[in-house]
């Protein structure tokens, strides 16, 4: 498609869909979103762009392999769930590490819950480009 209005407007969309879709997945452990929701939001703001510039583009501007990303994001959800093992919990057990704790503060907390969040958004939004940049391509 040659509308530069599009072409313009699919740029300025994919930023915002992108740290929208950070923002959801950041605040899904405590309220409604999640790596699930984030990925797709991301994943929509990539397929606006292959529509506006061409799946070629959209490839680029995405910088990796979409099958590659889904498969670090399983390795990083995967390795969420087995830390808990080695502190003797259940698979998939959430595991907190406070950074900077001190007597009078909690610090900063870190858990795996998040970082599996990380994996599922990484897996939903390969996952999804892959199928989409496929389809795409075929016609």
């Amino acid at each position: 498609m040659n509308s530069i209005i599009l072409v313009a407007g699919a740029r300025l969309q994919v930023v915002l869909l992108l740290v929208f879709s950070a923002y959801m997945m950041l605040r899904g452990h405590n309220a409604p979103g999640g790596g699930f929701i984030g990925g797709l939001i991301a994943a929509t703001g990539f397929v606006v762009y292959a529509i506006a510039c061409g799946t070629s583009d959209a490839r680029k501007a995405l910088r990796f392999d979409p099958a590659n990303i889904a498969g670090v994001g399983l390795g990083i959800a995967l390795l969420a769930g087995v830390i808990a093992v080695f502190w003797g919990d259940a698979l998939f057990t959430g595991q907190w590490l406070f950074i900077g704790a001190t007597e009078d503060s909690k610090g900063i907390p870190l858990s795996t819950v998040l970082v599996f969040d990380i994996g599922v958004y990484l897996v939903v939004l390969g996952a999804i480009l892959s199928i989409t940049f496929a389809l795409e391509e075929a016609v």
